[in-house]
C-alpha cells in the first residue's frame, strides 16, 4: 500500500517482511563470520600456526581475522555496485552464498600438522572470501529495511538489522560452548571444532528461501521506473558524498568495541600465555550474555532515535562504551568471572547499542537513492578494515607479560570511539528529513511537530502488515 507522506515514494512496503529478512539473512550471515572469530581466538593458534612462541601463534591467528576486514574495501566495491545497479534483493542472495560456501570450506580445512604452510594459507583465502560476502550484508540489509519502513519509523525497522548481528553473534557462541564443555579435548581440538562450519550449510537454504519472498523496494524501483539507475554508482558517491562518506568511515571506527569484548578480550581471557586462566566455556559466557542484553537493547535505542534524532544515541554509545573498555579489561585482569560479565553487559549489551541500533538507519540516510548501497558499503567497510588488524596490534603492544594491559588497550580504544563520536556530531541530522531528499546536503528537515503528527499516524498510512 501506498504512503500518503509527501516525500515518500510510493509502492508496497513489506516493512514487516523486509525487517525479518534482514535479521535472519544477518544473523544467519554473521554466525558464519563470527564462528570463525571464536575459533581464531580459541583453537586456531594451536591447529593453524603451531609455534615454540606462543605470542607469535596468539599475533599469526589474530592477524587471520583481521584478513578478513583487509578483503571488505573489495567487496563493497563489487556488491556495493551491484546493489545500486541491480537490486537490493538480488545482493543479499549473492552475499548469503558467498558466505555459506567460504564457512563450509573452513570446517573442512586440514591443519598445520597435517599439510604443513598450506593449511593456514587455505585458511586465509576463506576469510578473504568471508570478508568479501559480508561487506555487502549490513549496507544491502540496511537500505532494504529503511526504504521499506513506514515513515517516520525508519530508526526503528532499520536496527532489525543489527540485532539480527547480535543475535547471529550469540549463536556463534552457544553452538561452541556445549562443544567446548562436554566434548574431551583431543576430540574438540581435532574435529569437533569443525561442527559449527559444517552447519553452515543451514545458512544457504535458509537465507535463500527467507530472501526471496522480499520485494524490492518502492525508493528503488522508482529509479529503475525513471531510468535513474546510475551507471557508475561508485564514481557519483565520491564525486556527490566524500563528505558523508568519510564521516561513515570514521564512525565505523566503532568497530573497535566488539574487537576488545570478542576477540582481543576472549584471546586476553584464555590464552595460556597470558596466565589468567578463564575456562574457554566460561569465557565464552560473557559475550552471549552482552549479546543476549543487546538484542533486548537494539529496537528501543532505534525507536528512541526516530523520536530525538540519530546523533545523540550514537554520541553517547561511542563515549561511554570506550570509557567502559578500561573496566572490562581490568575485570578480565583481575580473574573477576562475575565482574567481566557486568562490564561486558554494561559496555556492549547497553551502551554501545547507542550507536549499533542506529547507524543501520544513520548511514543509508546520509546517502540518495541511487547511490546509498555503494557509499555505505565503502565508507563503512572503510572504517572496518582500519579497525582489522586491531586484535594483532593489541597483542603486540599488549603482549602476555606486558603490565597495565587494560590501561594500553583500554585508552587506545578511547581515542578511537572519540574519532567517531566527532564524526558523527559534525554529520547533519537526518530522521525528519522524507525519503526523497535523503541525501541532499540541503535538504530541509521537516518541522517537529508536523513530523511528530504524521509519524503517529503512519502506521495506519503505512500499515506493518507485509501483504
Amino acid at each position: 500500500m501506498a504512503t500518503n507522506v509527501a516525500g515518500e515514494p510510493a509502492g508496497r512496503h513489506q516493512s514487516k517482511k523486509a525487517a525479518a529478512s534482514g535479521w535472519i539473512g544477518s544473523a544467519l550471515e554473521y554466525y558464519d563470520f563470527f564462528i570463525y572469530a571464536t575459533a581464531a581466538s580459541l583453537i586456531f593458534p594451536q591447529l593453524f600456526f603451531p609455534s615454540s612462541d606462543p605470542t607469535v601463534a596468539i599475533v599469526a591467528s589474530l592477524a587471520t581475522y583481521g584478513v578478513g576486514y583487509v578483503s571488505r574495501p573489495i567487496g563493497a566495491f563489487v556488491l556495493g555496485h551491484l546493489g545500486d545497479t541491480h537490486g537490493r534483493k538480488n545482493v543479499l542472495i549473492v552475499c548469503m552464498f558467498l558466505m555459506g560456501f567460504s564457512t563450509i570450506a573452513v570446517g573442512l580445512l586440514p591443519t598445520y600438522g597435517q599439510v604443513g604452510i598450506l593449511a593456514p594459507i587455505l585458511l586465509v583465502i576463506c576469510r578473504l572470501v568471508q570478508g568479501f560476502a559480508v561487506a555487502g550484508e549490513i549496507s544491502g540489509a540496511s537500505s532494504m529495511t529503511m526504504e521499506h519502513a513506514p515513515f517516520g519509523r525508519r530508526g526503528f525497522f532499520a536496527s532489525f538489522t543489527l540485532q539480527g548481528v547480535q543475535a547471529g553473534q550469540i549463536l556463534a557462541a552457544a553452538v561452541f560452548l556445549p562443544l567446548a564443555h562436554y566434548m574431551p579435548k583431543d576430540q574438540f581440538a581435532s574435529w569437533g571444532w569443525r561442527i559449527p562450519f559444517l552447519l553452515s550449510f543451514v545458512v544457504i537454504i535458509a537465507g535463500y528461501v527467507i530472501r526471496r519472498e522480499v520485494d524490492e523496494t518502492p525508493a528503488f524501483a522508482e529509479v529503475e521506473r525513471t531510468n535513474a539507475t546510475p551507471r557508475a554508482p561508485i564514481v557519483e558517491a565520491f564525486s556527490t558524498s566524500f563528505g558523508d562518506m568519510l564521516r561513515v568511515v570514521c564512525m565505523a571506527l566503532m568497530n573497535v568495541i566488539p574487537v576488545v569484548a570478542t576477540i582481543f578480550g576472549a584471546a586476553y581471557a584464555v590464552q595460556p600465555a597470558y596466565g589468567i586462566g578463564f575456562a574457554p566455556d566460561v569465557y565464552l559466557w560473557i559475550p552471549v550474555v552482552g549479546n543476549v542484553v543487546a538484542v533486548l537493547v537494539i529496537p528501543f535505542v532505534g525507536g528512541l532515535s526516530d523520536r530525538i534524532g540519530r546523533r545523540p544515541p550514537i554520541i553517547v554509545g561511542a563515549l561511554g562504551s570506550g570509557l567502559l573498555a578500561y573496566g572490562y579489561l581490568y575485570a578480565i585482569s583481575i580473574g573477576n568471572v562475575p565482574l567481566a560479565i557486568g562490564m561486558s553487559v554494561l559496555m556492549w549489551g547497553i551502551v554501545y547499542q547507542g550507536y549499533n541500533a542506529v547507524f543501520p538507519s544513520f548511514y543509508p540516510e546520509l546517502f540518495p537513492t541511487r547511490t546509498r548501497v555503494s557509499a555505505m558499503a565503502i565508507s563503512q567497510n572503510l572504517g572496518t578494515a582500519v579497525t582489522a588488524m586491531l586484535p594483532a596490534l593489541f597483542a603486540i603492544v599488549a603482549p602476555p607479560g606486558a603490565a597495565n594491559i587494560p590501561l594500553i588497550v583500554g585508552s587506545l580504544a578511547l581515542g578511537i570511539t572519540a574519532i567517531a563520536a566527532i564524526a558523527c556530531f559534525s554529520a547533519r541530522e537526518t530522521y525528519r528529513i522524507p525519503m526523497k531528499d535523503l541525501g541532499r546536503p540541503d535538504a530541509v528537515p521537516m518541522d517537529k511537530a508536523t513530523y511528530d503528527r504524521l509519524r503517529a499516524t503512519s502506521g495506519e498510512a503505512t500499515p506493518l502488515r507485509t501483504a
